[in-house]
């Protein structure tokens, strides 16, 4: 039995998953998706993983596995990567919408034209390298916002680890011969209670951000929805109690593919642009007019700058996470 099922939670997570019975299988629904170009389709999907033990996403082999909450229910995504084209499997109620978003996911909404790769060096050598860059979207709106809102202030340590641990006990197994348990995010986020967040590392402000906004989740989707551009859903976004420029930033990146949304606020994203376009650091307003001459395609160009590996030498110690649970 999942840990969430009928939205009732369990008054302590549950145990643990190796034990939680796999969910039957059944015969996958299998599709190929032909991009008209090359691309480089499973470099889009990776980028929605949060840390290397997301219990949304794994590899095995060549294959990528891939768990989402669809509107028409939980979908497993299998993904093989060939030369010309992008091989999937699905299981699940969801697994004809995930299929079928499948393009969508590894980039084909994602149009680099426009894009003028020579007011850089270093820019037009990565974009020379990486012509099949592209921006995914997962077309998930609130369990994108969700993630984000985990990642407010807090290292990627700690909030990875809470993303785990609250989408282990709260999701649902997801179908499929997954090669480890993997989860679904939960269905009912604003019924999880507080203790359950605490114990997870996921600070007050977090968790409030998020049970409030799952309580709006249906007008917050259709808002987005029918949003015309990123400027909108900027608009929307933040009016939300709880959800700055940089929440705005990173649910638009990873929900629609936004090729020009900013993370302003990120602890580390100013110093690398810094770095990479002039050989030293910048604050977020510095950052800001180094990207100004891309304006449509900002974000294009922060992956560039992580795809062509440009980080600013460490000089110290890493930031060590602090944490006030009770143990």
């Amino acid at each position: 039995m999942s840990a969430v099922t009928t939205g009732r939670i369990p008054r302590r997570p549950p145990r643990s998953p190796e034990r939680d019975p796999r969910p039957d299988t059944g015969r996958p629904i299998e599709a190929e998706y032909r991009p008209g170009e090359p691309i480089d389709a499973l470099r889009a999907v990776r980028h929605q993983q949060h840390g290397a033990h997301d219990p949304t996403m794994t590899s095995s082999g060549d294959v990528l596995w891939r768990v989402s909450r669809t509107p028409e229910g939980i979908a497993t995504l299998a993904l093989r990567a060939r030369r010309d084209r992008v091989l999937a499997a699905a299981w699940g109620p969801g697994a004809r919408w995930a299929l079928d978003q499948l393009p969508r996911l590894c980039g084909s909404g994602d149009d680099p034209a426009g894009f003028d790769d020579a007011r850089h060096p270093l820019i037009a050598e990565i974009h020379r390298r990486h012509r099949d860059l592209r921006l995914g979207a997962t077309d998930l709106v609130f369990d994108d916002l969700a993630s984000a809102i985990f990642e407010q202030k807090v290292t990627g340590l700690q909030a990875f680890g809470a993303w785990r641990a609250i989408v282990t006990w709260y999701g649902e197994r997801a179908p499929g011969p997954t090669p480890k348990p993997l989860f679904a995010p939960p269905a009912h986020w604003q019924l999880i209670p507080s203790w359950a967040w605490h114990r997870a590392g996921l600070e007050p402000p977090q968790s409030r951000t998020v049970v409030a906004s799952a309580r709006r989740r249906a007008s917050i989707e259709r808002a987005l929805a029918a949003a015309r551009d990123g400027d909108e859903r900027e608009r929307i976004l933040t009016s939300l109690p709880g959800v700055g420029p940089w929440t705005s930033a990173e649910t638009r990146i990873r929900a629609f593919g936004d090729p020009d949304a900013v993370s302003v606020g990120d602890y580390h994203l100013s110093h690398t642009v810094g770095y990479a376009l002039t050989g030293h650091r910048v604050d977020d307003d510095g950052m800001l007019e180094l990207l100004e001459p891309w304006r449509g395609h900002r974000q294009r160009v922060i992956r560039l700058i992580y795809a062509g590996g440009v980080f600013e030498p460490r000089r110290g110690p890493r930031l060590h996470p602090e944490d006030h649970r009770d143990r």
